[in-house]
């Protein structure tokens, strides 16, 4: 089940459509699979598969063979709640159990969901969707179209614009213009390598440098990120600390609950060395 969710992604299919395909086909949700594993009377529409479960299932590391520590915290003990944590903030243990799902299809999904296309009424894609910008607000431009259009008129617009109830405005570009300055630019690089190697050598260079500098910029971001994080854990130490002197928690409450602490303060530790 979780193979051929990942196999329909690769094939282009949308989590929407994976789960239209599933129920189609009656394969059980995954709670109706183990209550039939266990003879157990099975939920009402086992086969009522929705977007977000097959979205949940596509992110999952875990059925590559690792395991991931560290998905979540709390601000402190007596609350439940839990705040995700980002990807650089968690642990991963490779190879700890056997893979359902290869690695190499596993990021292969994430880099279709990264750059997702969404199919649009008129059956019509657009050629640069999910790969352009807003210069304004760096939001993605959604591709817009419809059965009426004879494809001059397909634009991209941004997405936080909303018809007038977003934070950004109305600008837009057509898609007839964006292929036409793609080309311009491909020729203009053509050019000037056959024309000029040591001035387009030099622009490549260029270009390394400002790629290397937002990648320090991103570390050192990271960087501080750790730090507060690890000057907060001290203070979570402390707190909890105090509990157990008062009595508020068990004192096996509070070795548990330090030794994970701990654990996320040594990979914070070292996630500020490497960054």
């Amino acid at each position: 089940m979780v193979k051929r969710i990942f196999d329909l992604c690769v094939a282009r299919n949308g989590p929407m459509r994976t789960a239209k395909t599933l129920k189609a086909d009656k394969v059980l949700i995954t709670r109706a699979h183990y209550a039939k594993q266990k003879g157990k009377t099975l939920p009402d529409n086992p086969y009522s598969w929705n977007e977000s479960t097959i979205v949940a299932v596509l992110e999952r590391m875990d059925y590559c063979g690792h395991t991931v520590n560290f998905k979540s915290y709390s601000k402190s003990h007596k609350l439940k709640k839990r705040i995700p944590t980002t990807k650089e903030q968690q642990a991963i243990f490779r190879n700890t159990h056997e893979a359902i799902v290869e690695e190499a299809v596993f990021e292969r999904v994430q880099e279709l969901r990264a750059n997702k296309r969404r199919p649009t009424k008129a059956e019509r894609q657009g050629m640069f969707s999910g790969l352009v910008f807003c210069a304004d607000c760096g939001s993605k431009l959604h591709f817009a179209t419809c059965k009426s259009f004879d494809g001059s008129q397909d634009n991209y617009r941004c997405a936080r614009y909303k018809s007038n109830t977003g934070d950004c405005t109305a600008h837009f570009i057509r898609e007839e213009v964006l292929r036409k300055i793609v080309l311009n630019r491909i020729f203009a690089v053509t050019a000037m390598f056959y024309e000029d190697i040591t001035a387009f050598m030099e622009l490549i260079q260029k270009q390394r440098f400002d790629e290397a500098e937002k990648d320090m910029k991103r570390k050192l971001r990271e960087a501080g990120q750790a730090r507060k994080r690890i000057a907060e854990l001290d203070r979570i130490f402390k707190r909890i600390y105090e509990d157990d002197i008062n009595g508020t928690i068990s004192h096996e409450r509070f070795l548990k609950l330090s030794a994970e602490y701990e654990a996320e303060q040594k990979e914070a530790n070292k996630q500020e060395k490497t960054a």
